[in-house]
């Protein structure tokens, strides 16, 4: 059974970095499309990140992009999401996810799900 942990989350000051992580247990996930996602407080899971299994392409939602950049290590099991230029705006539970397909926006697709870590942004 996959089992997908998240860490690093925290708080921190406007304008600041932070890097999250997912690990992966119990099964390689060199097959799978690895995404992020985040809840801010009352309201829906949103699609911030993605990449695919062999690590050729990337998706990002266009609130991120050119500040938040995801990647993953191999021989870690584990997937990365760094974080810059952060703003309040970003201040939500994040959540890492699988799916056995290709890249996707939609939290449906995906199968497999971590616990989440809170970011807190303060202003």
């Amino acid at each position: 059974q996959v089992h997908l942990i998240e860490s690093g989350g925290g708080l921190v000051q406007t304008g600041g970095p932070l890097r999250l992580e997912c690990a992966a247990s119990g099964h390689t996930f060199d097959t799978f499309t690895m995404a992020w996602f985040r809840q801010p407080p009352g309201m829906e899971r949103d699609f911030v990140a993605a990449i695919n299994r062999n690590d050729a392409n990337t998706l990002y939602t266009d609130s991120v992009k050119g500040r938040f950049t995801v990647s993953r290590e191999r021989a870690k099991n584990t997937m990365y999401l760094q974080m810059n230029t952060l703003t309040p705006e970003d201040t939500a539970v994040y959540y890492c996810a699988a799916r056995g397909g290709g890249l996707n926006g939609c939290y449906t697709a995906y199968d497999l799900w971590g616990q989440g870590t809170q970011v807190s942004v303060s202003s």
